[in-house]
């Protein structure tokens, strides 16, 4: 088995670090930079980079900050929101992002995570999933930071997805986005259970033990986490520790 991923997912409006629950109620943090070295120097494996509004607006301002994060941050950053096209994707890895997110543009655009995959290789191609639970064992794909509703059956659109050549789903509950009460562990789990690609559970983490339930219950092959290192719940170190106590296979980290 793998390491397991510890990925800060870092959510952007313009030039701060925000959050909200359930993708509403946006508060600022802080500065990125700031918040993305803290998390560097503390072990993180990975960043994850989403800018909340980019869709809404038509742009993505996120590659300077990338290409900034990235002087003094050395490992993968992936980026998402507002990319649309190959020219967006190229702009985002040119940046210094390893790897891009999408997720309105693939739903909009049913050739563009094909086109990704062929031009840029899967390793480099996050499909964000945002999901809404509709009845038991049953989840709707949404768009636009779970503001959008799109008819799509979560299971049909991750066959589909695989099918078209992704290389990894990072999936938001968008039922427990920021609550810090826990993953949504039977979403987590339907889905790793269905697919072969490598699963990123975002959504809810509020304590370490929430984290060990995503991997252990529901076989997620990493955590995103926000809310419970942004306001100091646990830190990097803290998790990592527990995760090792638990059994649980992660890069170690001085």
């Amino acid at each position: 088995m793998s390491n397991i991923r510890l990925i800060p997912r870092l959510d952007i409006k313009g030039e701060y670090l925000i959050k909200g629950i359930r993708f509403e109620g946006l508060r600022k943090v802080g500065d990125p930079f700031e918040f993305a070295e803290k998390y560097y120097n503390d072990g993180a494996d990975e960043i994850i980079y989403m800018d909340t509004v980019a869709t809404l607006y038509g742009r993505n301002s996120l590659f300077d900050m990338v290409k900034k994060t990235t002087k003094n941050i050395f490992i993968p950053i992936t980026v998402g929101g507002g990319i649309k096209n190959l020219s967006d994707v190229e702009i985002a890895l040119r940046s210094g992002a390893e790897k891009v997110a999408i997720n309105t543009a693939a739903i909009k655009k049913r050739d563009l995570i094909n086109d990704i995959a062929k031009t840029f290789g899967s390793q480099c191609l996050v499909i964000s999933i945002e999901a809404k639970k509709i009845s038991s064992n049953k989840w709707e794909v949404y768009v636009e930071n779970g503001r959008q509703k799109t008819g799509i059956d979560i299971m049909d659109w991750v066959k589909q997805i695989e099918n078209e050549g992704a290389g990894e789903i990072l999936l938001t509950s968008v039922d427990n986005e920021g609550t810090c009460d826990g993953y949504d562990i039977d979403l987590i789990k339907n889905v790793s259970d269905s697919s072969g690609i490598p699963l990123i559970a975002s959504g809810g983490m509020g304590t370490n033990n929430h984290g060990v339930q995503a991997i252990k219950e529901g076989n997620a092959d990493a955590i995103a986490m926000a809310n419970i290192l942004h306001y100091s719940k646990s830190n990097l170190q803290e998790i990592r520790k527990h995760f090792i106590q638990q059994d649980i296979k992660v890069r170690e980290y001085a």
